[in-house]
Order: C-alpha cells, then structure tokens, then sequence
C-alpha cells in the first residue's frame, strides 16, 4: 500500500514538473481573456450607446461578444495545454448532436432572443405581459428576457417561452384607455349621475382630449344601472390615473346624493311553537 501511494505521489510530481508552467499559462489566459471580454463588450455597450443604438439591440451584442470571445479564450487556454485545437474540434463535432439535444432548450431560446431583437415586438423600457407574467423590459439577453415588475420583483424569461406566448405591450402606443364600470341605483337621476361623472372626469388634467371619452349607460343590471367610463390617458399615467379617478367618481357620488348598489340579503326566521 506505501509502495502504491508512493508511486502515485511520484507521478503527481513528475506531472507538475511537465506541466505546472503550462497549466499556470493556462489561468493567466483564462483570467485575463475573462477580464477582455467583459472590459471589450462592455466597451462596445458604450459605444453603442453614445450612437444611439436601440437599447434592447446594445444589450443582446453585449452578451453575444462576450460569450464569442470568451469562447476563442478556452481554445487558447487548451491550446497552452498542448491540447490540439483540431483534436478537440473533432471531438466537439462528434459529440455535437449529443450536446444538441442536452442543450436544445438553450438553443431554442437562442434563437427565440434573435427573433425578438429582428422583429421587435418590444424594446428596453416597454412594460409587457409576456408568458403569463407582466413588467418593464430591463434587459434582452442571448437566452433570457428581463422584466422588473411593478412591486420591483426582478422576473427571468427564457426568450422560447416569450416568443411562444401572446405578448402584450401596453408602452408601444404611447396611450391607453381606461374601462371602469359604474353602478347606481334605478331609483336615482341617471342624467344627474351622468353629469357628476363628466365632471369628475373633466377636473382630471391627465386625461387625454383625444381620443374623446366616453360615459354611457352600458347594462341594466339586476340590482344596477352601470355606466361605462373609458377616458384615454398616456401609458404612464394609467395607473395613477385609473386609482385617482375611482376614488373621486365615489366621493362626487356620495356628495350629491347618488347611491352606488351593493348585493343585499335579507334574512327571515321562522320559530314554530312546539
């Protein structure tokens, strides 16, 4: 057993004698092509940026010229090795339809981010809905697609899942409508109730002359005469607007005496005398 380990100690130091210089050549590749290639794509970002390129495009060439130039860094580190770069192309080829179908998700969502960076169906900044999930575009990377929600969650897409689903931008017309719904009682002025929604409506400046409004009586309920109001707003204020208005449309209806329905259920008890 000594003789055994003492053999194998040999050959550990015969081989870092051989090979300690190489493999040391080797991390300096690797740590300085790593450090490269973020100082590099990072330095085209900027450029592109000062250009005024697309920031959905800057960000997926950043990603992209990182990952090519890492890639030719691992094939100079092996090349250090004395590794053959041919041999190891032969062997990458022969394993290729393996690697294929391991990574044929990766790939699908690689090609997924390529197809939304041609067809930009949304940029950087847009707010979305996407995959069943909603927020802002932060960032369109090579596989993944970045969203910020509006509680400040960060939510990670894989691109195949975005391009494969329905995907609603809300930003890309600059303005939205807003659909609220209405209700008062039969017993009360509809003209009047009419009247103390237009005012309400007219009082808020964000919302949009054009398209023009709409206030209507839209249903007769079973316990409610509804109204619909759809103002236009910019898609920023959609928000802010949509909370706003629900709360002044309330306090105007209480004020003049408009009551707003609720379901009501009327309980009768009956005893029976024994």
């Amino acid at each position: 057993m000594i003789d055994f380990i003492n053999t194998i100690y040999e050959h550990f130091k015969q081989f870092v004698a051989d090979y300690w210089l190489k493999i040391v050549g080797a991390l300096i590749i690797l740590v300085i092509g790593w450090w490269l290639a973020k100082m590099i794509s990072r330095l085209i970002a900027k450029a592109m940026t000062k250009a005024k390129v697309d920031p959905t495009l800057t960000s997926f060439t950043r990603h992209l010229v990182e990952i090519v130039i890492l890639v030719f860094v691992v094939l100079a580190a092996l090349q250090k090795l004395s590794v053959p770069v041919s041999n190891f192309a032969v062997i990458v080829g022969a394993a290729g339809l393996a690697i294929g179908f391991a990574l044929q998700g990766s790939l699908s969502n690689f090609a997924a981010g390529i197809m939304l960076i041609i067809f930009k169906p949304f940029k950087v900044g847009d707010f979305i809905e996407a995959a069943g999930k909603m927020g802002t575009v932060k960032e369109i990377q090579i596989f993944n697609t970045i969203l910020n929600s509006p509680d400040n969650v960060r939510i990670i897409i894989p691109n195949g899942q975005v391009t494969g689903t329905n995907i609603m931008n809300f930003t890309v017309n600059g303005t939205r409508r807003i659909d609220l719904v209405v209700g008062v009682s039969y017993g009360d002025d509809l003209k009047k109730a009419h009247k103390v929604i237009e005012e309400v409506i007219k009082s808020e400046d964000r919302i949009l002359p054009e398209p023009a409004y709409t206030i209507a009586v839209s249903e007769l309920g079973d316990s409610s005469v509804n109204f619909v109001v759809r103002p236009w707003v910019n898609a920023t204020d959609y928000w802010s607007v949509r909370f706003n208005l629900i709360e002044k449309i309330k306090l105007a209806l209480d004020k003049n005496g408009i009551t707003i329905p609720f379901p009501q259920r009327d309980i009768h008890m009956k005893s029976e005398v024994a």
